[in-house]
């Protein structure tokens, strides 16, 4: 006989509703005149391995708590050393059988004592408010029980007045990590339970505002504001700089400037009831769907978003106040305009600095239900249980009430990943109703009845493409199609930026700011969610998911981030600063023009600079500023650039022409970099025989030490190069095929996709043979025939090294011919060589001065960079491929004395890495001290590599920027640099 209890009978954490016991759901501001008090700090805690392992003595007064621990509030408990936190990026890491979970459910007491300020008041109501527990919370004060409720993300409060005393007030909290709440909570993230977010009791002086709406809309063909404030009880607004003063309800219009993410004016205002005044910050934006477009004051809108799951690497998602505003800095630093807050409304602070300093927002639902996708038909979804549907509801209203009053929130999000399902359409009917001034989002139903959007996650350029020209693939219905074909679209989530890359930013771009029906995307997603750790001899490093002894993780799956978890930009950020700025530079300087185009939605270029530099062979020459019309959104300008500057400087010269902050804004000061552009000046690049220096060949000869040729050493042998000059090779220039797979080389395992690192190393590529057929010194040359292919396979690479040299330079023809049937591209082709330790500081003139592949190139900017091999690395949390510089024409290595190698492009430029491991190193290590420096710095001298893409989630490289085997042809000179 089944005796499993009926839900009626189950446990309140195991109870599918939201809970019992709190208040309805209404607005949140920061302040007001009435009383609060901050019960942040210091908590005792003691952890249980289930639900009902302890007593529930802790919450009565003189409890015994001596045995117990203590944890700092807001915090999370796994990160406070009790337990250990767990990643998982779909999979419930625990059986799927709503909605029961398991006994062994990690359950933390917390208990905090604390006394009322002397001047706390005593009239009026007293609320306890919680803004975020994770998973499920049974709240108790002064003995008796408040109530529960789920909803890790969402406020919850309980009336507490008749129960407050003065002094020894008894505040507990016992907080289950599984509940009913938590298989609406599979967000792409660390599992991570506590009480995460602030904790207050709030005075509510009689007559103070229970909730209130403020409706401030903007006309922009009047330039007319209109507002209107609810609030219950009534009461009146005050907004001192219109003039205005008017009773709440009713309705004024008058001019005013809008708000919008570029412009983010806000209008300082007080509500005022008969029991409370509360400070109010109102922007006058209005959002419309027309022309199947989503329009912001009359304007189409243009995301230049990403995702934004809450995290810093020490506390979790108990973030503070100065790294919320560090990272809408760095958004707004980059070119960001928009976050979608993946996968939960953030702690409510975040938005106030969104309004403030200009984001558009997407809020989003505290909800997912993706580990379901592991079953058939995604049977259990709760978004399709009735059971479920009054908890997603709830879900809904308390973000909507919470968050309803900032102007940076443009669009509401049901949620992220749940299938499809009616419980979906409860939330949008709700919110649709209570909220119709803003539009709703939701990707995960292809038919979209409740979304105003055609979102997607990782499409193609290929399908963004059609779906901009609005001939996408039919959906089956008729009329669904239709009202799809109707909809704006936006990439909810692309360019997955796990790792070395995303590449093809570029690409989308173009096509974003081609079509007018796509309006944009949000990169997956801005932080690295590394936690970190220490190995036994005290190295600091940054942990993933298996490294806290999950038995189901998902790897480093969680470091996907446009940030590392410190903060610090990694090179796909700056990448994606300079793909998305709003200005766009280009030009003609045969004809002595520069072009400029406004990319902003709503404002001129007035709050810019611009200036122009010169420089020939990455010497700087002179420099000046550019008139620039202030041109309004979207309009271009072609102006005049000046004359060539004088110099008594030969070579390649480069016109490089910057927009930069005319004025400090609050988000960054005066001469902050915008936007930039280079036009190379036709006619000017050194030809290849100035740049590889002069004289006459010489032959090749017999010496004791082997063949000399020029100022090389070459072994009779194997034909290898074993001496410069005066410089040792330790190890000699040979094809090179191989990289250290970077996570978007490896793949998704879900992918039908070719995964390009997975087949190199299925071939073989990392262990390639390296045979010597012939070397033979003929004429002016010494020519070197090998075969280089991997082990195991029938497939090789005929590569015939070709050396010339003059007096003091060696030059290198490489020709290289397939042999076989390549089922997929090369990862890269040069050559590699070992240098001595001591050559470690690298200069050169090429694209930098960060690392660049053939589709994350953009940032790359032509000049003269100077740096330690050391500085050369980008330290992803996975190490990887990484390191690149694009375009150069020459590079030198040199020793702190000055001794060194010179490499020059002869006549193509060359992609440069130089590193103090090699590629094997680099694959074999999972975490950054795996990488231990030797004794050789190897070089490798690309001719040509493969393209990153995004296929850790999303496509690969684009077809353009594959690199297929196919016969292949480049040269080099090399030369000793003499020191001081």
């Amino acid at each position: 006989m089944d005796t499993r209890p009926e839900d009626a009978r189950l446990p309140y954490y195991e109870d599918p509703s939201p809970g019992s016991g709190t208040l309805p759901a209404r607005a949140w501001y920061a302040t007001s005149d009435a009383a609060r008090l901050s019960l942040d700090g210091p908590w005792a805690f003691r952890l249980s391995a289930t639900a009902e392992g302890a007593d529930t003595a802790f919450t009565q007064d003189g409890a015994d708590t001596t045995d117990w621990q203590e944890v700092t509030v807001p915090g999370h408990w796994v990160l406070q050393g009790h337990g250990a936190p767990a990643y998982t990026n779909v999979r419930y890491p625990f059986p799927i059988d709503p909605p029961r979970v398991p006994t062994e459910n990690p359950t933390g007491d917390h208990r905090r004592v604390f006394d009322l300020p002397e001047r706390w008041p005593t009239d009026g109501e007293a609320v306890l408010r919680f803004d975020g527990v994770e998973s499920c919370a049974r709240v108790w004060l002064n003995g008796r029980e408040l109530g529960t409720f789920q909803g890790s993300r969402l406020p919850h409060e309980f009336a507490v007045g008749d129960l407050l005393r003065r002094e020894g007030n008894v505040l507990a909290v016992r907080v289950h990590q599984w509940s009913a709440g938590s298989y609406l909570e599979d967000q792409d993230m660390w599992w991570l339970p506590g009480i995460f977010r602030d904790v207050t009791l709030l005075h509510r002086p009689e007559q103070a505002a229970a909730d209130f709406f403020v409706h401030a809309g903007y006309d922009h063909t009047t330039g007319q504001g209109t507002l209107r404030v609810d609030c219950v009880p009534g009461g009146r607004v005050t907004v001192p700089e219109l003039g205005l003063d008017l009773p709440t309800g009713e309705e004024r219009s008058l001019p005013v400037e809008p708000w919008t993410a570029e412009t983010p004016r806000l209008y300082q205002a007080e509500l005022a009831t008969e029991g409370e005044r509360i400070p109010l910050r109102v922007g006058f934006r209005t959002l419309t769907l027309e022309d199947g477009l989503f329009k912001a004051n009359g304007r189409r809108v243009l995301f230049r978003g990403v995702n934004r799951h809450e995290f810093h690497p020490e506390t979790g998602r108990a973030l503070d106040l100065e790294t919320m505003r560090r990272d809408i800095l760095l958004m707004k630093q980059h070119n960001i305009n928009a976050v979608r807050t993946s996968h939960y409304p953030p702690h409510p602070a975040f938005l106030d600095l969104c309004d403030e300093l200009g984001l558009w927002v997407i809020d989003e639902c505290d909800l997912e239900t993706h580990g379901f996708c592991e079953l058939e038909d995604w049977r259990g979804n709760p978004v399709a249980d009735d059971r479920f549907t009054p908890a997603l509801l709830d879900r809904a209203r308390r973000m909507v009430e919470r968050d309803k009053n900032h102007p940076s929130v443009v669009i509401w999000s049901l949620g992220n990943e749940c299938g499809s399902g009616p419980g979906l359409g409860v939330m949008s009917a709700w919110i649709r109703e209570r909220d119709p001034s803003r539009a709703v989002h939701y990707e995960n139903d292809r038919a979209y009845p409740d979304s105003d959007f055609y979102s997607r996650m990782y499409a193609s350029h290929a399908e963004v493409e059609l779906i901009g020209r609005r001939a996408e693939e039919p959906l089956p219905d008729p009329r669904a199609d239709a009202r799809r074909r109707a909809l704006p679209f936006i990439l909810c989530e692309y360019a997955h930026a796990m790792g070395n890359g995303p590449g093809g930013l570029s690409d989308y771009q173009r096509l974003f700011e081609t079509h007018e029906r796509l309006q944009g995307g949000f990169v997956w997603e801005w932080i690295d969610h590394g936690l970190p750790k220490r190995t036994e001899d005290g190295k600091t490093y940054f942990a993933y998911g298996g490294d806290f002894g999950e038995e189901l993780h998902d790897g480093n799956f969680v470091c996907d981030g446009l940030l590392f978890p410190d903060r610090t930009p990694s090179p796909g950020l700056v990448e994606y600063k300079k793909v998305i700025e709003p200005v766009h530079i280009t030009g003609d300087p045969a004809n002595g023009t520069v072009t400029l185009t406004n990319g902003h939605d709503f404002t001129d270029l007035s709050h810019l600079t611009f200036t122009w530099t010169y420089a020939i062979e990455g010497e700087h020459v002179a420099e000046g500023e550019l008139k620039v019309p202030a041109l309004a959104p979207g309009a271009s300008a072609e102006l005049a650039l000046p004359e060539h500057p004088e110099s008594d400087l030969s070579g390649e010269a480069v016109w490089t022409v910057r927009a930069t902050l005319a004025r400090t804004l609050p988000w960054a000061a005066e001469g902050h970099l915008v936007a930039w552009g280079q036009l190379p000046v036709p006619g000017t690049a050194t030809p290849p025989e100035r740049r590889r220096g002069t004289g006459a060949l010489v032959a090749p000869a017999r010496a004791d030490e082997g063949i000399a040729l020029g100022p090389g050493v070459f072994d009779p042998a194997s034909g290898a190069l074993t001496r410069l000059g005066g410089l040792a090779i330790d190890a000699p220039p040979r094809l090179d095929v191989w990289r250290a797979p970077t996570d978007n080389d490896l793949g998704a395992p879900w992918q039908s996709d070719a995964r390009h690192g997975v087949r190199w190393q299925e071939i073989g590529l990392h262990r390639m043979r390296h045979r010597v057929d012939a070397v033979d010194a003929d004429g002016a040359s010494l020519t070197v025939r090998t075969r280089v292919a991997p082990a195991a396979s029938d497939l090789g690479l005929l590569t015939d090294y070709r050396w010339t040299a003059t007096e003091d330079e060696l030059r290198l023809t490489v020709t290289v011919t397939p042999q076989g049937d390549w089922p997929c591209p090369l990862p890269r082709l040069g050559l590699l060589l070992g240098l001595p330790a001591t050559f470690g500081q690298v200069t050169w003139f090429g694209g930098g001065p960060g690392e660049a592949y053939p589709d994350t190139r953009a940032a790359s900017a032509l000049g003269r960079y100077e740096l330690p091999v050391d500085a050369m690395q980008t330290p992803y949390v996975r190490p990887q491929e990484n390191g690149a510089r694009a375009d150069v024409r020459w590079a030198e290595l040199r020793t702190d004395g000055g001794t060194g190698l010179r490499v020059t492009a002869d006549p193509e430029p060359f992609w440069l890495t130089a590193r103090r491991w090699t590629s094997g190193q680099l694959h074999a290590a999972e975490h950054t001290p795996d990488l231990v420096p030797g004794d050789t710095v190897w070089v490798t001298l690309d001719h040509a590599q493969h393209g990153i893409g995004s296929q850790s989630c999303g496509p690969g490289p684009l077809p353009q920027y594959h690199l297929n085997a196919a016969p292949a042809r480049f040269s080099l000179a090399f030369s000793e640099v003499k020191g001081a």
